[in-house]
């Protein structure tokens, strides 16, 4: 069997919770390794809920999921770090510590997945913010930086461990059209280079613009531009 070939996410029967009450049902899809795939669904519909689900933040109680060779059917509570270094994870929210510089924002990342060679660490941070255009912002603090360099930051943070796929909730949510734009080619380029790409969005002009696949959450079911007709229509 070639590994290479595996979808880096698959989906099988899955039903999605959010708190007690199921939100997505018969949820069933894959990500090849190589794919970017778009996210989209009005507000509450389940988008967030299936990420947090993919990243093991609320458990699968139903159905088959697999992801970066983890089976979150099996998977234990002191197993979940090792899946996340597996994975890039990026929210709108950014979750920057406001008192701590962009270097050791990453530092901790680092450090708590498991980088203990100071050398290592330095050169992979000088790498990933070079990647996303910050490399002379190591020293600076959060608030020094614009709300699309903080998403930079997220990005840099979220590429530590050369992660098999990235999962992105509203990424371009809170940042002007111009530097969102930005944000989205940054995305494409990690793309290019082999990380598979998850974005939930509420950006229709990206949908429109970009011919990716498109899932869509909608009235219970999760609907794939693969095989539905999948309408934009209102992002909210």
């Amino acid at each position: 069997m070639d590994f290479a070939t595996q979808p880096v996410l698959k989906v099988d029967q899955a039903t999605i919770f959010q708190g007690i009450d199921p939100i997505l049902s018969n949820v069933s899809f894959s990500v090849e390794q190589h794919e970017f795939v778009f996210l989209i669904g009005k507000t509450g519909s389940g988008k967030s809920s299936l990420l947090k689900t993919l990243y093991a933040d609320l458990p699968l109680r139903s159905g088959k999921v697999e992801i970066a060779g983890f089976d979150l059917n099996k998977i234990k509570n002191n197993e979940v770090p090792f899946l996340r270094r597996k994975l890039g994870i990026i929210f709108q929210d950014f979750q920057l510590f406001n008192d701590r510089s962009i270097a050791e924002n990453l530092a901790f990342v680092m450090k708590a997945t498991g980088w203990k060679d100071k050398g290592k660490i330095k050169e992979r941070m000088a790498e990933v913010l070079l990647l996303v255009g910050l490399n002379n912002s190591s020293s600076k603090m959060p608030h020094q930086l614009s709300g699309g360099e903080q998403q930079r930051v997220v990005i840099a943070r979220a590429l530590l461990n050369e992660p098999s796929i990235l999962l992105a909730d509203e990424p371009t949510g809170n940042l002007d059209p111009d530097v969102a734009d930005g944000i989205f080619k940054l995305f494409q380029e990690i793309n290019k280079k082999g990380t598979a790409v998850l974005m939930a969005t509420h950006n229709h002009d990206l949908l429109r613009k970009y011919p990716y696949r498109v899932l869509k959450c909608e009235a219970g079911k999760l609907l794939d531009s693969q095989t539905h007709d999948v309408s934009f229509g209102s992002p909210y």
